[in-house]
């Protein structure tokens, strides 16, 4: 394939990391992964304790996209059709003639930002499956397809869990990342407070429109992948099964259910989206181990005895890097497991 493409996408990228930069500070982590899924049209669950500027980082990555950008509060006594639209009685002036037409509701938006998705009842959040897989909306049975692009970035508090509704397993999947928003350090800290407490916040200002971003997304799965680095994907995945007939001991010790063939997919296409950015025009092993965690740690369920011995999904994932070869067999490794794991 041509360099161009590659090229601009990186130039691109530059672009929009040295836009949100100008509102938030640090973070850098976190914001690379919102871009890589964005190359990918992925979408994103971000994941931390309020005042981590979750919705600003989120609001302020539409605006260096020149797209739609729609927003949900989530609450308990929001419905399903408060979100997708619903048919309304048109009735025509002249004529008189009554009919339903189809009020679209917030979903159709290029960029949605689901606040605090887990505080919606399970038939909410469901509405949501539907739009984040086919890309479309059924009401009253008429499909009506949602904008191109289309990304749900949604946000969850992990510590107040009074009130809430935890994600199912079916919908955690539709997420291509899971995300995990940390606290500053001391340095950033004191940056955020400077620039929140004085003057006015800069304006972020967009750099792709929403035509060429598509061409970059199609330019990023035309990325060629090895034998070899497909195998390690998929070695990668099973070996987090516990009913795989060759699981090692710590997955049969701690995890009840492993990640399904969708982790697969999300692997390479973030993979593919990571060396892209980083100057590279096929894909290595260190590209799937750099997305490994956000692709993994929402689909690994661990059991009561790793809640017990404080062994996290995340630490499962950095043992199987650990163990798991390129190149060699699926299911190969994994000891043991310590108690704290890298979060990615």
């Amino acid at each position: 394939m041509s360099n161009a493409p590659l090229l601009r996408l990186r130039e691109v990228h530059g672009q929009m990391k040295q836009e949100l930069a100008k509102v938030i500070v640090g973070q850098e982590e976190v914001v690379e992964q919102l871009l890589m899924a964005v190359l990918t049209r992925g979408h994103c669950l971000l994941v931390g304790v309020p005042g981590l500027a979750k919705t600003l980082m989120i609001s302020s990555l539409a605006k260096t996209m020149d797209l739609d950008f729609g927003r949900i509060q989530f609450t308990p006594d929001l419905m399903p059709s408060d979100i997708t639209g619903t048919e309304l009685l048109h009735i025509d002036p002249d004529s008189g003639d009554r009919t339903f037409r189809f009020a679209p509701g917030p979903l159709f938006t290029n960029v949605l930002l689901a606040d605090e998705i887990n505080r919606t009842p399970p038939k909410t959040q469901a509405a949501l499956l539907e739009s984040m897989v086919e890309r479309q909306v059924t009401s009253a049975g008429t499909t009506h397809q949602l904008p191109d692009p289309f990304f749900v970035l949604a946000t969850q508090n992990p510590i107040e869990q009074e009130g809430t509704y935890p994600l199912p397993e079916a919908q955690l999947d539709r997420f291509m990342f899971m995300i995990q928003v940390g606290y500053p350090s001391a340095e950033e800290e004191r940056e955020i407070l400077k620039r929140t407490t004085s003057g006015s916040m800069p304006e972020v200002q967009s750099v792709v429109s929403g035509e060429e971003l598509r061409a970059l997304q199609d330019a990023v799965r035309e990325i060629p992948v090895s034998d070899e680095v497909l195998d390690f994907a998929v070695q990668l995945t099973r070996n987090t099964r516990v009913r795989a007939g060759d699981a090692a001991d710590a997955v049969r010790e701690f995890v009840t259910w492993g990640a399904g063939p969708r982790a697969g997919q999300f692997l390479l296409l973030g993979a593919k989206a990571h060396a892209a950015i980083h100057g590279r025009d096929y894909v290595a092993s260190e590209d799937i181990r750099a997305v490994a965690h956000p692709v993994l740690r929402h689909r690994i369920v661990t059991n009561f005895s790793a809640q017990a011995e404080g062994v996290t999904s995340d630490a499962i994932i950095s043992r199987l890097l650990e163990t798991t070869q390129v190149g060699g067999s699926v299911g190969a490794g994994l000891p043991g497991v310590a108690s704290q794991g890298s979060q990615g």
